[in-house]
């Protein structure tokens, strides 16, 4: 197997690394993200077609509990089969799952704890939120990979992407486009269908924007694991970069042989 090389990477190839990792281990990947998204995404669409949340606010709930708990196994589960890959191993998608299992509370912690302090950053005219969102942005690699607590996690992705936050929001900026910029042109687009079903009095165009729902839900699992493989390798990078990670991979191994 071809493996990433453990080198400091500029942007480009920050993003074309990424790239070949999602193509190469899409198969699992993909497994991870049907595994954890097929139900929550199930309860949207019923409930998006039912009246919505405040047609069913207890589902509604119920659904918001289960898509923060299988997104952080998601998470966990994707930073590690990404990281073996750049490791020269592989990891099955069933035994990610399993290994991300004792960290379900950090990653909970860790995800509650990031959302609140961006969305305050975000509160001060914008851009403090986007330095904070692109300084905390590693925290999960940090706390699977390094064993960490959530607050923890918070802390070292802090300090590793010290200087480097430029160009981890740049890349995550480029990501963020591919997944939510197709998502939002097929919700506007179901949107309107509905709006348009809704005066006519048809059920066809009601058909119509439930379908297209359905698609962006689609669209996000299939690409969404693309973010997880830009976290991953950022991360290796900003090692590589700061602490000799390359060479203490190559001592480690040099030892075992």
């Amino acid at each position: 197997m071809v493996t990433p090389m453990l080198r400091p990477l500029s942007l480009g190839e920050v993003l074309d690394t990424s790239f070949s990792l999602y193509r190469r281990l899409f198969g699992p990947l993909l497994l991870i993200t049907i595994a954890t998204r097929l139900l929550p995404i199930a309860i949207e669409v019923y409930l998006g077609s039912a009246g919505g949340a405040l047609a069913h606010p207890g589902l509604w709930l119920f659904n918001a509990f289960l898509s923060a708990i299988l997104g952080a196994l998601a998470a966990g589960a994707s930073t590690f089969v990404v990281s073996e890959s750049c490791l020269g191993r592989t990891l099955p998608a069933e035994r990610a799952l399993a290994r991300t299992a004792p960290y379900l509370w950090p990653l909970l912690v860790l995800a509650v704890a990031t959302s609140l302090v961006v969305m305050l950053g975000l509160l001060f005219f914008v851009v403090p939120g986007l330095i904070l969102f692109a300084a905390l942005a590693l925290g999960t690699p940090a706390l699977v990979l390094e064993d960490l607590g959530g607050i923890e996690a918070m802390g070292r992705s802090w300090s590793l992407t010290r200087g480097y936050r430029g160009k981890v929001l740049s890349a995550l900026f480029a990501v963020g486009v591919l997944i939510f910029l197709p998502g939002i042109a097929l919700g506007t687009y179901a949107a309107m269908a509905g709006t348009r079903a809704d005066l006519e009095g048809g059920a066809a165009g009601g058909m119509t924007a439930l379908g297209l729902t359905v698609g962006v839900y689609l669209l996000s699992t299939l690409i969404y694991p693309l973010l997880y493989c830009v976290l991953t390798v950022s991360y290796y990078d900003l090692r590589v970069r700061k602490e000799g990670f390359d060479l203490e991979v190559l001592a480690s191994g040099l030892a075992r042989a």
